[in-house]
C-alpha cells in the first residue's frame, strides 16, 4: 500500500484519540512515526496497525475498518480528490461503477497501486448488488465506510449494506476475495420534512388533496404529450411513466421532450476509413477469432493481420484478473479492459521490448454477435513511449493519450520533486527530534554543573549578579584517613570508591532536595536554602548527614575490606553566592560561614556529625536528638560550643534513605511506631520522584516532603502584620501559639503533637488568627 493510507490511518488515530493513544499503538505495532505520501509500504504495516488498533481501542475489527472507511473518504476530499470524487456519477450506481476507471486513472500516477475492483448490478426492486474483490482479505468491512459516506455527502440518501455473500473467486484469476454487498437506499429527510411527515389526519387528509391534483396533472400532461407527439418526426409509443419522465416543465409552461437518438438506415462511412479512424479497435467472436482491427494495432502486432485468428494468442487480460473468454467478458462488461501483448508471440526483434498495453471499453453487438474492443495504449510517460518504439503520431489526432502521456509526464515529475520534499521534510523532522534529544541530554547535564536559572541567564549570555543569602547552612563531609589509602592502593581503585560512595550521595541530594557545590577529593561540599531560600534547610541537610552516615557504612574501604567512616561538619549562616570565571564556571559559595562548616568538619569524630550552635538552635524544637559535645579549640576561631546530631526522632531509616516506608528497618521500632501514628493524623509525606541511580541501591528515589515556612521576605510582611493587628486590637501577635508541622515543643520541653497545628488559646482572652494563603505564601 501507498503511504496515504497509512498516513490517513495515523491522522484518524490522533484526531479521534489524541496522540498518545497513536504513540502507544506506533510502538506496538513497530512501525515509523510518519510515512511518505508516494511511498510504497508492506501490507503488513496496515494490517498491524489495525490489529493493534482494535486491541488498544477494545472496539472489534469490523467497527474500526467501517470508521477508517468513513474517514477515508473525508480525508481523500481534504487531500484534494473533492472534484474528481463527485463527477464520477449523478447517481450512486454511476458513482461505484466508474470506480475502476478512477483507479485506473490514478495507477497512471501510483505505478504500484493494487485497488480493489467494483462491479455493481441493479435490482428490480430499487437496491443493488455490489461486487467487491480484493488481493487483500479481512478488509472489506471499509466499503460500507467508503460507500456510505459518499452516498450521504454526494447524493443525499442514506444506505444500508449487508453482505448476501463472501466466497473465494472462482470464475476470476485474481482478487480472490468476493464479497457481494446488498445496497438498499434510503433518501435522507431534513429535520423540517421529518416534523411534516406524520400520520396525523390532518396530513392524510393533505395527502389526499396532493393525490387528486396529481391525477389531474396526469391528464393535463397526457392531453400534453398528445399534442406534442402529433408534431413528433420520429414518434414512438411509450408507456405512462415514460411519458411522465419525457416530459419536464421548465419555466413559464415551456415544454421539452426526452432525448431519443435517431440512426441513419446505412453507415455512412467506409471500412478503410473506419480502421484508419480508429487505429486502436479489434472487433471478434464468440470464438474470439479476430473480425476486423485497426492499422496501428496491426503494426505492432503483424499477427492480427491474419483475419481469423484467437485473439487470446496473441493477448492476456491484465484487467479485471478474468479468464478470456467472451462469458467473463461480458459478466464485466462495464469495466475497464487493459489487454497486454504476448512477448513469445512477437516477433524476434521486438521481443526485447517491453510489452505494450492497451486499454478501452468492451461493446457488445447484438445484431453481429460480435464484441467490439475500443482501446489506446497505455502509456504513462514519454520514456514508456519511446521504449517501444512508438511515437506520437501512432496515436490518433483525437486521441486523448496524446495529451495524457504530455500531462502526466509533467505530473510525474512534480511527484518526484513533492516526494523528495516529503524526504527532506520527514529526514528534518527526525533531525529536529534527536537534537531536542540531544538537547535535553546537554540541558541535564549543565543543571547538574550549574542552579538552573543560573544556567538559563548564562545560556542567554546575561551576566550572572552574586546574590547574597542571610541564612543557609552548609555541610562538609571528608573519609577518615584518606591519604594513608590513597598511599596504599592503586588509583583506579580510589577512584571507584569514592564513585560508589558519591552516587549514593548524590542520590540523597535529589531524596532532601539540597544543592551539591562541588566535590574535592575526598571532600563533599552541599548547601540548603541556596540557590532557592526555604526555611528548612537546616532540618534538610541534618537528614542528608544521616543519610551519608548510613549510605558510607555499605562502602568498603579497598586497604581493609571494612566499611570507611566519614566525618560531617555542619554550620548555619549567611552566605554570597555567584558565579566564578568564564571557562568552566562553577557556582561558589563566600564568607565566613563557609569557613567555620569546614572547620566544624576538620575537627569532627569519625562517623560523627558535628554542629556548631547556630545549627543547634535551628534544630532543637525540630524532634532531632543532639548531644552536647561542649566548648572546643577551633582554628582561627578560638573555642566553640558545638553538639554532635545523633537521629531523627520521627523519620525511620528508610524515609531518611529515600526507599518505599514498607521496607522495615531493623533496630528502628520506636521510630517506626512513632511513624505510623503520624501517618494517621497528617497527609503522606513522600512523593516519587523519576530518577534512579546506579550502583549498589537501585531502587527509585523517594523524596522527603518538607512543610517550609515563611522566608525573611515573608517574615517581614508577617511582622508588619502583625504591628498593624496590634495597633487594632490592643494585642501582641503571639507567634509561639503556632507549632511546627516538625514538632514544636512547649515551653517545658514537652514534644508538640504533630496533629496538633496550633495551640488552643486561652478562652479569657481573645486571640487574632494569623490566616495565610498560598498566594502569601508565595510572595
Amino acid at each position: 500500500m501507498y503511504g496515504f493510507i497509512n498516513t490517513c490511518l495515523k491522522s484518524l488515530v490522533v484526531e479521534k484519540y489524541g496522540e498518545e493513544i497513536w504513540e502507544k499503538l506506533r510502538l506496538q505495532a513497530g512501525v515509523q512515526d510518519s510515512f511518505l505520501t508516494f511511498g510504497v509500504y508492506k501490507d503488513e504495516i496496515t494490517m498491524q496497525l489495525v490489529d493493534k488498533a482494535c486491541k488498544i481501542l477494545g472496539v472489534p475489527a469490523d467497527l474500526v475498518l467501517r470508521e477508517f472507511g468513513e474517514y477515508f473518504f473525508e480525508f481523500c476530499k481534504r487531500s484534494g480528490y473533492d472534484h474528481m470524487l463527485r463527477t464520477l456519477g449523478g447517481n450512486l450506481y454511476e458513482f461505484i461503477e466508474n470506480l475502476d476507471a478512477l483507479h485506473s486513472y490514478l495507477s497512471l500516477s501510483y505505478q504500484e497501486m493494487n485497488a480493489p475492483s467494483f462491479r455493481v448490478e441493479k435490482n428490480e426492486d430499487g437496491s443493488m448488488h455490489l461486487h467487491y474483490y480484493s488481493d487483500r482479505r479481512g478488509l472489506y468491512h471499509i466499503v460500507p465506510g467508503i460507500i456510505g459516506a459518499a452516498a450521504l455527502d454526494f447524493f443525499n440518501i442514506e444506505i444500508s449494506m449487508e453482505i448476501v455473500n463472501q466466497a473465494e473467486e472462482e470464475e476470476r484469476t485474481g482478487k480472490k476475495e468476493h464479497i457481494v454487498f446488498l445496497v438498499t437506499q434510503n433518501p435522507v429527510l431534513s429535520y423540517k420534512e421529518r416534523n411534516t411527515f406524520s400520520f396525523s389526519p390532518q396530513c392524510l387528509a393533505d395527502s389526499e388533496k396532493q393525490i387528486n391534483t396529481q391525477l389531474n396533472n396526469k391528464q393535463d400532461l397526457e392531453k400534453s404529450e398528445n399534442t406534442v407527439r402529433g408534431s413528433s418526426v420520429c414518434p414512438v409509443k411509450k408507456s405512462h411513466w415514460k411519458t411522465i419522465r419525457g416530459i419536464i416543465t421548465l419555466g413559464r409552461g415551456k415544454l421539452l421532450r426526452g432525448f431519443d437518438p435517431v440512426y441513419p438506415k446505412t453507415l455512412w462511412i467506409d471500412t478503410k476509413t473506419f480502421c484508419n479512424g480508429l487505429p486502436f479497435h479489434m472487433v471478434f467472436d464468440k470464438e474470439l477469432r479476430v473480425k476486423q482491427a485497426g492499422v496501428s494495432i496491426q503494426k505492432i502486432v503483424p499477427g492480427l493481420q491474419t483475419m481469423g485468428i484467437c485473439l487470446d494468442h496473441y493477448f492476456s487480460i491484465v484487467h479485471p484478473e478474468v479468464p478470456f473468454t467472451i462469458s467473463s467478458i461480458q459478466k464485466f462488461i462495464n469495466s475497464q479492459f487493459v489487454f497486454q501483448t504476448k512477448r513469445e508471440m512477437m516477433p524476434e526483434s521486438w521481443k526485447q521490448r517491453p510489452m505494450l498495453q492497451l486499454r478501452g471499453q468492451m461493446i457488445w453487438m447484438e445484431s453481429l454477435q460480435c464484441m467490439l474492443y475500443l482501446c489506446s495504449p497505455l502509456l504513462r510517460t514519454l520514456h514508456e513511449l519511446e521504449e517501444r518504439q512508438m511515437h506520437i503520431a501512432d496515436i490518433a489526432p483525437h486521441d486523448v493519450t496524446r495529451d495524457l502521456i504530455l500531462l502526466n509526464q509533467q505530473r510525474l515529475a512534480e511527484m518526484e520533486l513533492s516526494n523528495q520534499l516529503e524526504r527532506k521534510k520527514e529526514e528534518l523532522r527526525v533531525l529536529s527530534k534527536h537534537l531536542e534529544e540531544e538537547k535535553k541530554k546537554t540541558e541535564a547535564l549543565l543543571y547538574a554543573m550549574l542552579p538552573q536559572h543560573v544556567a538559563n541567564q548564562l545560556k542567554e549570555g546575561k551576566r550572572v549578579e552574586a546574590g547574597e543569602f542571610k541564612e543557609c547552612t552548609i555541610l562538609f563531609s571528608d573519609v577518615v584517613t584518606f591519604t594513608n589509602i590513597c598511599a596504599q592502593c592503586e588509583p583506579i581503585q580510589i577512584v571507584l570508591m569514592l564513585n560508589s560512595m558519591y552516587l549514593q550521595f548524590d542520590r540523597l541530594t535529589t531524596v532532601h532536595d539540597v544543592y551539591k557545590v562541588e566535590t574535592i577529593g575526598d571532600a563533599y561540599m552541599v548547601v540548603g536554602g541556596v540557590p532557592v531560600p526555604v526555611s528548612t534547610h537546616a532540618e534538610r541537610v541534618a537528614n542528608f548527614a544521616l543519610g551519608i552516615i548510613i549510605a558510607a557504612k555499605g562502602v568498603q574501604n579497598p586497604v581493609s575490606g571494612n566499611p570507611i567512616q566519614i566525618r560531617v561538619g555542619i554550620h548555619t549562616g549567611p552566605v554570597l553566592a555567584g558565579v566564578v570565571g568564564e571557562k568552566m564556571p562553577r557556582y561558589c559559595l563566600f564568607g565566613d560561614t563557609v569557613n567555620i562548616a569546614s572547620r566544624m568538619e576538620s575537627h569532627g569524630v569519625p562517623s560523627k556529625i558535628h554542629l556548631s550552635s547556630s545549627v543547634y538552635q535551628c534544630l532543637k524544637y525540630k524532634n532531632f536528638e543532639m548531644t552536647e559535645r561542649g566548648e572546643i579549640e577551633v582554628k582561627g576561631k578560638g573555642k566553640m560550643h558545638t553538639y554532635f546530631l545523633v537521629r531523627n526522632k520521627t523519620a525511620c531509616e528508610n524515609e531518611i534513605m529515600g526507599r518505599p516506608i514498607k521496607d522495615l528497618d531493623s533496630g528502628r521500632e520506636s521510630a517506626q511506631s512513632f511513624q505510623e501514628d503520624r501517618t494517621e493524623t497528617i497527609p503522606s509525606s513522600h512523593q516519587t520522584v523519576s530518577h534512579t541511580y546506579p550502583g549498589k541501591d537501585q531502587t527509585t528515589a523517594i523524596a522527603m516532603k518538607y512543610i517550609d515556612g515563611p522566608t525573611d521576605a515573608q517574615n517581614s510582611l508577617k511582622r508588619r502584620n502583625q504591628a498593624k493587628i496590634a495597633d487594632l486590637t490592643g494585642k501582641s501577635y503571639d507567634s509561639k501559639t503556632y507549632g511546627s508541622l516538625h514538632g514544636n515543643q512547649h515551653s517545658d520541653g514537652a514534644p508538640c503533637p504533630l496533629n496538633r497545628g496550633r495551640v488552643k488559646p486561652d478562652t479569657t482572652e481573645p486571640q487574632i488568627r494569623n490566616v495565610r494563603s498560598n498566594f502569601c505564601n508565595l510572595l
